[in-house]
């Protein structure tokens, strides 16, 4: 597939990054040589220096051929006008990033896709939604829903009082089970488990299973599902803001910000939220607001250093739930390496909406790319392929990849060694950052 990205900031470059692995046809596209050639000697990608919104350098780059065209620049009407030049210049699909509401509507969606506009990328939007999905399943620190949720991807950090606590995988403590631990994250490194491993403490266990069989995972790892009403966030961030006007009706919500005119704004848009002046990372303003007495804390600062600090400092004046805003992907392992609950991370959340809209251009394959160094894949097996020739203990599977569930017929199951994989079914596979490539071969 040919695919263009436009714009060179955080979202686009990671996207890029992650799209060079992928063995696509990638063209990026920016009028910052200076962030091109960052990227340019260290990814399987071109780049391009040039305007997105001039019809000359968007043929000289064969928009016209292209599968994908996505701009997500800091600029919304750039982005969209791009989307519009693109799609009548014959691009096939259209993303852009926005960061208002207002497009999302349903009949400013219509205008939009009227003028040549497919599809709408609202990072913080989809940050928001992750933070409730988050505070929905406060027991696991990952929730990911594959095929409209009949498939769950859940991961979960490992404590003391957890009955799985150094146990063999080829020996957990159940008999008949409706899950496969498809990874396994210990300090910066995610394993690919096989039988043999081991689950040890401070562990966070990925786990693929089915709707009706959660709460045996959860039991399974010594967890218990709070009802979280009341949350403190601080700072007034767009993501606490979309947060915030999206749910305020669920939640009880008070937001501590510096800036007096941010809370007054905020104090005019949120009527129904409490807003408080002050700085959230000292520890008496904190201790003020009753930091204790609520059910959740969102850190949602734009530094990752202090939200990851301040959700430290939450937990230990003990509450129950902390969720950190770390942008920084360098971070993302460390973070999660404390004892701080779930981290949200904007790029990663764009990068994988991004990958399931690819799903409409290739129905070969579907990804869900919200974890830093993993990926999980949904992939159609072709007639003929090598993964039909015998049952999965029998096949010589490459390294760094798990088998963990498949879809056939309408129908959901794990997947075992003595399964036989048949042409036509959808398989979940988990595997390291890089190698979905290598592994779409064996499918086809």
């Amino acid at each position: 597939m040919k695919i263009i990205i436009v714009g060179a900031g955080e979202v686009g470059t990671h996207l890029a990054k992650m799209l060079s692995n992928e063995n696509q046809d990638i063209i990026l596209l920016d009028n910052d040589q200076e962030r091109l050639d960052i990227i340019d000697s260290n990814y399987n990608l071109m780049t391009w220096n040039g305007s997105s919104s001039s019809f000359h350098t968007l043929r000289d780059i064969g928009v016209q051929d292209s599968d994908l065209y996505i701009a997500v620049t800091p600029y919304e009407t750039r982005n969209i006008s791009s989307c519009a030049i693109a799609k009548k210049l014959g691009a096939t699909k259209t993303v852009a990033r926005i960061d208002s509401h207002e497009f999302q509507e349903p009949q400013n969606e219509e205008v939009l896709r009227s003028m040549g506009v497919d599809f709408l990328i609202y990072p913080e939007n989809l940050a928001a939604d992750e933070i409730d999905t988050a505070l929905q399943h406060n027991w696991a620190r990952y929730w990911g829903e594959l095929h409209e949720g009949n498939l769950l991807l859940i991961g979960v950090k490992i404590r003391g009082e957890c009955p799985l606590l150094n146990c063999q995988l080829k020996e957990l403590p159940v008999e008949g089970h409706d899950f496969h631990v498809a990874a396994i994250k210990r300090n910066n490194e995610t394993i690919i488990p096989s039988g043999n491993d081991y689950i040890l403490a401070d562990d966070i266990v990925y786990f693929i299973t089915t709707p009706p069989y959660v709460v045996q995972v959860r039991d399974l790892c010594g967890k218990r599902k709070r009802n979280i009403r009341k949350v403190l966030i601080m700072g007034g961030s767009p993501i606490a803001m979309r947060f915030a006007l999206s749910y305020h009706e669920r939640y009880h919500i008070k937001i501590i910000d510096l800036d007096r005119e941010h809370c007054e704004q905020m104090a005019m848009m949120l009527p129904d939220c409490e807003i408080m002046l002050g700085d959230g990372r000292d520890i008496e303003v904190l201790r003020e607001n009753n930091v204790g007495q609520h059910d959740a804390f969102l850190a949602l600062t734009d530094s990752a250093e202090t939200n990851i600090l301040a959700c430290l400092t939450a937990k230990e004046f003990g509450v129950p739930k902390t969720i950190a805003g770390v942008e920084n992907i360098q971070f993302l392992s460390q973070a999660e390496n404390l004892n701080i609950g779930t981290t949200i991370n904007k790029k990663l959340l764009a990068s994988s909406h991004i990958f399931k809209i690819l799903l409409d251009a290739d129905e070969s394959t579907a990804k869900c790319l919200a974890l830093a160094d993993a990926e999980v894949a949904e992939l159609l097996v072709r007639p003929g392929s090598k993964i039909t020739k015998a049952p999965v203990k029998d096949l010589r599977l490459p390294k760094g990849m798990t088998l963990a569930a498949l879809v056939r017929d309408n129908r959901f199951e794990m997947i075992g060694g003595n399964t036989q994989i048949l042409p036509g079914d959808f398989v979940v596979v988990f595997c390291l950052s890089g190698s979905i490539h290598k592994i779409e071969k064996i499918f086809s």
